[in-house]
């Protein structure tokens, strides 16, 4: 069994896939805008994320934009059989970089057309419909319109499954009424735990639920007691917290960025790390309420 094999598998949408994946919105320029420093070194990350075992790769039209998507292509392109590309549609990205919404049926289109023509496909596997009431976390909304929208191009054939991301509690309730939602899509972290009771719910029917800024994103989290147990077990923070979210919960899916091959295997061997149970106790004390664990 290869390390990443140990993250376990899970069901998104009709696939398979290992339950810790690679999230590419790092390969594009600072501030997700722009083309990398390094191309060539983007192109060997996704390689290596494969080699390593890596079938499930998040990413989006709107990260450069169009960046990440014709890095995936080049470096990928073939894809394996059993690579499953998930991207996000809700967003546009304005001249000076600013994250702007774009949920329009005409701009939802465009997106999903966009995202075919720079993956090469002829079907998206899966697309997240990302809500933007606030670039910055979720906040209440109508998602009727837009998510309908999606759904319709699902029915055209040119999406195959349906998920939603920066979402509320009550949004991911009413996107399950409007049509099948292949996985929610959140921040959370061993730091950043708002979603504690919607995981167990999403996990009671079948739903997987990923984890973006697993590691806390542009902002990377430091917790004395996460250093502590790093320390104590002889690996890295990161390695600790990408572990905790794998014991979490079985639906919890995990999609680390990184622009680099070193911190893309130090990620991946998360996977073969089991956290004591005094070790995940501490943990779970962090934030929030002590979470439902599931499984």
């Amino acid at each position: 069994m290869s390390i990443i094999e140990k993250s376990g598998t899970y069901a998104l949408g009709d696939r398979t896939v290992r339950r810790l994946g690679y999230g590419a919105m790092q390969l594009a320029g600072p501030g997700v805008f722009g083309p990398p420093k390094d191309p060539a070194a983007a192109v060997a990350v996704l390689r290596e994320a494969v080699a390593l075992g890596v079938n499930h790769i998040d990413t989006s039209d709107f990260y450069g934009p169009h960046v990440t998507n014709r890095l995936i292509r080049e470096a990928l392109h073939p894809y394996p059989d059993d690579l499953v590309i998930v991207t996000k549609v809700g967003a546009r990205r304005g001249s000076d970089g600013s994250w702007l919404p774009a949920s329009s049926p005409e701009e939802l289109r465009s997106a999903v057309h966009d995202n075919l023509r720079n993956l090469g496909l002829d079907v998206l596997p899966v697309v997240n419909l990302r809500f933007m009431f606030d670039p910055h976390g979720p906040a209440e909304g109508s998602i009727e319109a837009p998510l309908a929208a999606l759904a319709a191009l699902r029915e055209e054939g040119l999406v195959r499954h349906v998920g939603i991301s920066n979402a509320t509690v009550r949004q991911v309730v009413q996107a399950i009424d409007i049509c099948p939602i292949a996985c929610v899509q959140n921040h959370y972290n061993v730091v950043h735990r708002h979603d504690d009771g919607l995981i167990g719910s999403l996990a009671r029917q079948g739903i997987p639920y990923v984890t973006y800024f697993p590691l806390g994103g542009f902002n990377p989290i430091q917790s004395a007691a996460l250093s502590a147990a790093a320390e104590r077990l002889g690996v890295a923070p990161v390695q600790v917290a990408l572990a905790w979210l794998l014991q979490r919960s079985p639906n919890i899916l995990v999609i680390p960025g990184t622009s680099s091959v070193a911190h893309l295997n130090q990620n991946v061997a998360a996977a073969a790390l089991v956290l004591p149970d005094d070790v995940l106790a501490e943990l779970d004390g962090l934030s929030g309420p002590h979470p439902e664990r599931n499984g």
